[in-house]
């Protein structure tokens, strides 16, 4: 395996037989969810406390990817794993060595949940259901139908993919979802994923944005009460913000950071014009709670309620920041 593919021990009591669970990303070792993993293994009674983290760099090659994929399959020790910001990359690289694929992940080009049944590898994209899932923890079910809102998503990758087809999906649809991207490619494929699951035509706008200036325009000319989301990344993976600071948010607008930790450099705009626009400012607490708990389900193969949910969440406050 690549020198730069680097895992992050459990804790030093756990035995070197024990099972465990393995988790996908930049910077795992700072994600809450090294703290939160043990105290959810007691809640749901999972048969294993350890979390393990497989740190890839931004720029992974193809070959990092499909050797962390073989180690997951190869590992009888390894449960499966949540994918975090490499779930494209995952399918695009490795999406052969895995024996089912569910249509999200098919539709969407994307990851983000890897579980064993048996000897067979599945690779499932939850995004999707769990976006969804944050979403109408806030957001009212007939908020567009009631105030004529749009929505902008920054950032056509997983989770902005995944949020657009929650939102074609929902039955409160809002009459417009423009998605920006800073490269023809991912507008194109986005482009596809809508195409081929049906989406109405017209509700997606493509636009691509070279500039935080041009993402900042599209912001100020959307409606009031509109949702506008960061799934760029920034401000987590990568400091900094897709928007300029001068960047003026709608009237009431419900303003959306899918990030929870990090720099939060979209976040912290939002709340600095909270009051003089009367926004909805949400972070991705919630988001990160219904990812994790979804993909652990997966991974241990548990049936969740929201009763149980809240229950991991109560769990998990302790750790929030």
């Amino acid at each position: 395996m690549s020198s730069s593919l680097t895992t992050v021990a459990p804790p030093a009591d756990d035995t070197a037989t024990a099972d465990y669970m393995g988790f996908v990303g930049v910077s795992t070792g700072s994600s809450s969810i090294m703290q939160v993993f043990p105290r959810w293994a007691e809640v749901l009674g999972l048969p294993t406390r350890n979390l393990v983290g497989h740190d890839l760099p931004m720029d992974a090659t193809p070959a990092q990817y499909i050797a962390m994929v073989e180690q997951i399959r190869d590992d009888p020790r390894h449960r499966g794993a949540l994918v975090t910001t490499h779930k494209m990359n995952v399918y695009a690289a490795a999406s052969d060595l895995f024996d089912e694929l569910d249509p999200f992940a098919v539709s969407c080009s994307e990851i983000s949940s890897i579980s064993k049944r048996g000897d067979r590898l599945i690779g499932r994209a939850k995004d999707p259901l769990t976006v969804d899932l944050a979403l109408n923890d806030f957001l009212p079910v007939d908020h567009f139908a009631r105030t004529g809102a749009e929505v902008v998503i920054l950032g056509a990758g997983g989770s902005g993919t995944a949020l657009s087809w929650a939102l074609a999906e929902r039955a409160d649809a809002p009459s417009k979802v423009t998605v920006t991207a800073r490269d023809d490619e991912k507008l194109a494929h986005l482009r596809e994923v809508h195409a081929q699951h049906g989406t109405p035509e017209g509700l997606i706008t493509y636009v691509r944005t070279d500039t935080p200036e041009q993402a900042a325009a599209l912001i100020a000319a959307a409606p009031a009460g509109s949702l506008i989301v960061n799934a760029t990344g920034l401000g987590k993976d990568r400091p900094g913000s897709p928007l300029p600071d001068d960047v003026v948010f709608p009237e009431n607008a419900v303003v959306w950071e899918f990030n929870y930790r990090g720099s939060l450099e979209f976040l912290h705009q939002a709340r600095a014009q909270e009051q003089a626009r009367s926004l909805h400012v949400v972070d991705g607490w919630r988001y990160f709670i219904h990812g994790w708990s979804q993909v652990v389900a997966d991974v241990f193969e548990l049936e969740l309620t929201p009763e149980i949910v809240e229950q991991l969440a109560e769990a998990a406050e302790f750790a929030r920041r």
